[in-house]
């Protein structure tokens, strides 16, 4: 079972440009004063709660976790969130970023249907005590930074539903743009049932620029060769790599022919589709495990596997090692 969160360097910077002491943090929190030196900083749910808890204390600010879980900078997205903001819609949103916690965190978003109304939860599945009002807050708060990202737009939910009163409500409805309800029997987030249909205009370019650059393919320089015709699809996939498995009718809609003709064309190059996955995969999953701080889970969860022991079998048939053992020998490989 996972029992820790990985905890991004990044709350550090917005702490700080909050103005919110991050050594007063650490310390009313009881974790090391270097923690945010890591390389990889690791929390368990009781410790994360700490650490919430005290940036509501030390803050002195009631607002402050919807100030932190509000981004605006690309670049300080975690990899899940920019796979998000890559799906077609909302709801695809929705679901990418419930299995990436499903498989990384001790975390789940459970989703409810009721009314023509859609809710959305963040549940601490490790919890032994209510998580802190500040954590929810910034969880929903980030919640509505991805969706307005993906659409475009002010998009308001339809209510904050919240357990335990806010002193300030006036400032979260100011936030969200819609009423609060304290009092309620669970700490959620409302949308209208139709949201989930709403188009991302983010999908596919951001995932690309800032995960995988290399993996850009211009579809305009269409070649008739086999070769080239296999790089054309294997870009394709690469492309919709983005926390799911593509289909055949993925790629065909991609390419602008019918998945029949797909087929036909690469078993005319010697190839097939679960080949050119295959590789693409592959391909990718090197330039992960070389280059970035991905743990595995996360990189399983970016290559469209259903868990981390599966991405760890197919790699193991590729490389013939392990992956964490692959990545390793090439980190000492590239330092020597």
């Amino acid at each position: 079972m996972l029992k820790h969160f990985r905890i991004s360097g990044i709350i550090r910077t917005r702490m700080e440009e909050a103005e919110v002491p991050v050594a007063a943090v650490l310390r009313r929190a009881g974790l090391p004063q270097d923690l945010f030196q890591q390389t990889r900083i690791l929390l368990t749910t009781e410790e994360l709660f700490a650490l919430w808890r005290a940036v509501a204390e030390v803050s002195g600010d009631p607002a402050i976790g919807i100030k932190l879980g509000t981004e605006t900078k690309m670049e300080r997205f975690h990899p899940s969130g920019i796979a998000a903001l890559s799906t077609e819609n909302f709801g695809a949103a929705v679901n990418h970023l419930a299995r990436y916690k499903r498989l990384s965190v001790p975390e789940e978003i459970v989703q409810g249907h009721q009314n023509g109304e859609w809710s959305l939860q963040f549940v601490w599945t490790l919890a032994v005590e209510a998580e802190p009002h500040v954590l929810v807050e910034h969880c929903f708060a980030w919640m509505l930074t991805i969706v307005r990202r993906g659409t475009g737009t002010q998009l308001s939910p339809v209510r904050l539903e919240l357990v335990q009163p806010r002193a300030h409500v006036n400032a979260l409805e100011r936030h969200f743009g819609c009423p609060v309800v304290c009092g309620s029997s669970q700490n959620a987030i409302v949308f209208r049932s139709s949201d989930a249909e709403l188009p991302f205009v983010t999908r596919n370019a951001e995932l690309l620029e800032m995960l995988a650059p290399q993996f850009e393919l211009d579809l305009k320089q269409h070649t008739s060769g086999d070769d080239s015709f296999l790089e054309l699809v294997r870009g394709a996939i690469q492309q919709r790599l983005t926390g799911h498995r593509p289909t055949t009718d993925d790629v065909a809609r991609e390419l602008h022919m019918s998945s029949r003709t797909l087929q036909r064309r690469l078993q005319e190059s010697g190839s097939s589709f679960q080949r050119v996955l295959d590789e693409a995969r592959h391909q990718m999953a090197r330039y992960y495990l070389r280059n970035s701080v991905l743990e595995l889970n996360e990189a399983a969860y970016l290559l469209g596997y259903e868990d981390a022991n599966s991405f760890a079998r197919a790699f193991r048939g590729w490389e013939g090692v392990p992956p964490s053992h692959w990545r390793e020998v090439n980190r000492e490989t590239s330092i020597n």
